[in-house]
């Protein structure tokens, strides 16, 4: 068994092992005098966390990590008036880099330190050429925000990262509905229209039967799939009494982007299971995806932790005093994979190993899944690529289940409570379809 790992306050002995290590770690990266700055936030917290000339931070606090009696790295965490915490700086010294879990644990302190006083909000600004920084704030769940070219060095990029500490009400409910994304069908035309004329002309001039009337017969030409045609695809997200909840419009154009207008969701989670779903669902049809639209902040967040870039922001574009804004996503990418939506406790089975099956009814882009694949199970802040080991299809819940483990679709409940569970999911309309269960591992091993 190694030391103990201790994280305390800093105090005056270690004046001169804060200055050291952040020279070293931030002088390739950052320009200006480093041990100056040092000197300055050191000061700060040794006397009483308020900084005298500082105009947003309400108390700046430092701390030390320690492996017996060794310093093995430093944490700055500065509170902003405005409800945030800023990590500023977080440092391994070099002798501890990649052992014992040094920047996890300061990571994790200094979100329960931020949590606990009630921030809604972590974040950071990392150099994007030190890679391994950058990809340890992302696999602990920090939201790429942005970056800028040469902001604190010449030659530079500083990438903004973001976490949330506080969740609203309406996110809490994030993984409460269950919402599929399919192809429009005859059937859905009503609703559809109303969704488009209830929804739309708030954000866009000209948005009336008519103009309804002229997405359905592109929808009609997307058989020829010729770009000159201006034919378009029509995906609706629906929850399981078929009531749609949003719409898209996709046009595949010349180049192959292929532009989402009309992109309508009338709540958080379909407007994440679309985000999610289409680029994968639109790969065959192009290189890269872009919407227009005015994001909320909720929807922003999914955009930016889906990977969505913000190419272009529009004033006056299609509707006055309303500013657009034009998202987009490379969906060539080999990350851009078949994602499904899980809670956060089935996911968390799978990532453990005692979920080894998932069950979906036979919509054609689950009939399409074949062992080998990889796909990204997701929660809401969370996701777990795993590797498809085998598809099996059954014509029925009743006769999927005398052959799969019930135990290893959901561990922990009974053979009625899961059966219960998956009609509350799937109405009998939709179990009709067909069952597939695909047999999955999780594709790093722990």
């Amino acid at each position: 068994m190694g030391a103990e790992i201790q994280i305390r306050e800093a105090d005056e002995s270690d004046r001169v092992f804060v200055r050291d290590v952040m020279s070293e770690a931030l002088g390739p990266y950052y320009g200006g005098d480093h041990a100056a700055h040092a000197e300055r936030i050191f000061c700060t917290h040794i006397s009483g966390g308020k900084d005298p000339i500082g105009f947003f931070s309400r108390e700046q606090k430092m701390f030390i990590a320690m492996v017996s009696t060794a310093r093995a790295g430093v944490l700055h965490i500065v509170g902003k008036r405005q409800g945030t915490f800023k990590i500023s700086p977080l440092i391994v010294a070099k002798s501890f880099q990649g052992k014992r879990g040094i920047g996890s644990r300061l990571l994790t302190f200094a979100e329960d330190y931020a949590r606990s006083s009630g921030a809604r909000q972590i974040y950071c600004t990392v150099a994007r050429q030190n890679l391994g920084a950058l990809q340890f704030f992302l696999r602990k769940g920090y939201t790429a925000a942005g970056q800028s070219d040469s902001h604190y060095k010449q030659g530079i990029t500083e990438s903004m990262l973001y976490k949330r500490l506080l969740f609203n009400e309406h996110e809490q409910l994030f993984d409460k509905p269950h919402i599929s994304v399919l192809p429009s069908t005859v059937q859905d035309e009503d609703q559809v229209r109303a969704l488009l004329l209830s929804h739309l002309p708030s954000h866009f001039y000209g948005i009336d039967d008519s103009w309804v009337d002229s997405l359905f017969k592109g929808y009609k030409r997307s058989v020829t799939k010729d770009v000159n045609d201006k034919y378009k695809l029509i995906y609706v997200a629906s929850d399981r009494s078929n009531k749609i909840l949003g719409v898209v419009g996709a046009t595949p154009k010349k180049g192959e982007p292929i532009k989402l207008m009309p992109f309508i969701a009338t709540s958080l989670p379909a407007f994440a299971a679309l985000v999610t779903d289409l680029p994968f669902a639109l790969k065959s049809f192009g290189h890269k995806v872009y919407i227009h639209i005015t994001p909320s902040a909720e929807e922003t967040i999914v955009l930016q932790q889906q990977g969505w870039n913000l190419d272009a922001v529009l004033p006056e574009a299609y509707h006055n005093d309303v500013v657009t804004q034009q998202w987009s996503l490379n969906i060539l990418s080999e990350n851009i994979m078949r994602t499904m939506r899980l809670k956060q406790r089935f996911l968390d089975y799978v990532r453990d190993g005692h979920k080894t099956l998932e069950v979906r009814v036979a919509y054609p882009h689950v009939t399409s899944i074949s062992p080998g694949e990889r796909i990204r199970f997701m929660s809401r802040t969370e996701t777990e690529i795993v590797k498809v080991k085998a598809v099996r299809r059954y014509d029925s819940f009743e006769k999927m289940l005398l052959v799969e483990a019930p135990e290893k679709i959901v561990p922990g409940v009974t053979l009625d409570e899961l059966t219960r569970l998956l009609h509350e999911i799937y109405p009998p309309s939709k179990e009709s379809l067909g069952v597939v269960v695909l047999e999955v591992q999780p594709e790093t091993e722990r």
